[in-house]
């Protein structure tokens, strides 16, 4: 299956990431949102992170007016009837990416693959969401896009064996590595990495040490290029929290509870570096 047109569902931190590495490869990219300042904010980004390529002498001044010719914005998810490979890259909210889904499926053709950009719900469950279980599938990236090497590749029961090499090639055409993982709630980076954020989080609720502290020891002791609490920060904590309640809910094992600081600090609306205050302030 040849791939020219790929869509992303999606302008925020993840999907702009992926709208970029697409458009870079020399594919055409629709990128969506639900609103034309979402769209606009995530092109502003790209932009912002193509120019600061172009100053560290990384990329030339021609090559990232390209890229950005390459990108086409919509506010209708109707319009990703034109691509051959759409990913979602929406908040990690079921209802809303079930939601998703079931629209794409009735725009795009039937040929087209449908996959998601999800870090812990299964994928068998979004593709029953769907007439077209074998073209959907898992394509995990880490963020930030354009920087991390890895995207996770997870198959859904049904997703058939085309729908898998397609996706692999695409990681590759990315200059991505791709990893395959099993369809289990988490995968594998979030199986282990968001029990790790979790249990540094109890150790502040539990005062074994600050912030600072735990993530000195992280980074110094064990040698992580950033602390667990500074990650969590990054990625978002409403994220975060949506993970674990994913695995807790997935697994029903007591190892995966959300610590009660993870779930305070969401509800008071510390969300980490998007908000200006999670464990740090910004």
């Amino acid at each position: 299956m040849d791939i020219k047109t790929f869509g992303v569902v999606g302008a925020g931190q993840m999907g702009g990431g992926i709208a970029q590495v697409a458009a870079a490869s020399g594919l055409d990219v629709i990128i969506s949102d639900i609103s034309e300042e979402c769209v606009a904010r995530g092109v502003a980004v790209i932009d912002k992170n193509l120019n600061r390529s172009v100053e560290k002498g990384r990329l030339d001044q021609g090559e990232a007016r390209a890229i950005l010719s390459r990108l086409n914005t919509t506010t209708d998810i109707a319009d990703m009837a034109g691509a051959d490979y759409v990913v979602e890259a929406a908040v990690e909210m079921e209802d809303l990416k079930f939601n998703i889904f079931r629209q794409l499926d009735e725009a795009c053709p039937k040929q087209t693959i449908l996959a998601t950009n999800t870090s812990s719900i299964p994928i068998g469950r979004i593709a029953a969401q769907t007439g077209r279980p074998g073209k959907v599938i898992g394509m995990h990236f880490m963020n930030p896009v354009p920087v991390m090497k890895l995207v996770e590749v997870i198959r859904g029961l049904a997703t058939s064996q085309e729908t898998f090499d397609v996706t692999w090639q695409l990681c590759e055409k990315f200059n991505k590595v791709a990893a395959e993982a099993s369809d289990f709630p988490g995968f594998i980076a979030n199986r282990i990495l968001m029990p790790m954020i979790n249990e540094a989080i109890f150790c502040l609720y539990q005062s074994v040490g600050t912030a600072e502290d735990i993530d000195t020891v992280m980074k110094l002791g064990m040698n992580h290029p950033m602390g667990p609490l500074a990650l969590a920060d990054l990625i978002g904590l409403d994220t975060c929290l949506a993970i674990m309640e994913t695995l807790y809910d997935g697994f029903k094992d007591s190892k995966y509870r959300p610590c009660p600081l993870l779930r305070k600090y969401v509800e008071a609306g510390w969300l980490g570096r998007k908000s200006g205050r999670g464990f740090y302030s910004y």
